[in-house]
């Protein structure tokens, strides 16, 4: 069984003052103070923004694994992977926080600001390689994402002297046993 009580920040109250001692101080005059705790919150969807609107951008992302085009809207204020996502276009990704390479994109027009992407250094940025996870659009955008691996060897092939790590799948299957 649940018990409710009223949450004093969401109702008003009125502060009550003290009494002044008026022999000390003789400039001050009592004042009834009132204070109020409610913060409007607007819930609404991009389409009943209205005034208050923040400029969308048209996204299309060519996706060479699949073979598939997508082409969607974008606020400028949200992560382009999240609104593929809440559209139901199914992007690659695995990290969500700009650490990997598994949503890599290189770009082909358009413009992008993703100040949270560690997952590449700033020469491949500056090859107009981007992440999705953390990329906001500031402009109209084509991509092309990219193979994982190709990428991350872009970023990292220069540290290993013997070339491209072979995948050791027998390797994999056991250490996921052990968990």
């Amino acid at each position: 069984m649940a018990l409710a009580f009223p949450c004093t920040f969401c109702t008003p109250f009125k502060l009550k003052t003290s009494p002044i001692n008026r022999r000390y101080s003789r400039s001050i005059r009592p004042q009834a103070t009132s204070s109020e705790f409610r913060i409007p919150v607007e819930i609404s969807s991009p389409a009943d923004r209205g005034s208050m609107a923040v400029p969308t951008h048209k996204v299309t992302v060519h996706d060479r694994q699949r073979g598939v085009v997508h082409e969607f809207e974008v606020p400028e204020d949200q992560y382009i992977l999240h609104s593929a996502e809440s559209q139901n276009i199914t992007l690659p990704f695995a990290c969500r926080h700009g650490c990997c390479t598994s949503c890599a994109v290189r770009v082909k027009s358009g413009d992008l600001r993703q100040p949270q992407a560690l997952g590449i250094s700033a020469e491949l940025k500056s090859q107009g390689y981007a992440l999705l996870c953390v990329g906001f659009p500031t402009s109209d955008l084509e991509v092309e994402t990219q193979d994982e691996d190709e990428v991350y060897w872009l970023q990292f092939g220069r540290y290993f002297a013997r070339g491209p790590i072979e995948r050791d799948d027998y390797a994999l299957e056991l250490a996921m046993g052990d968990e």
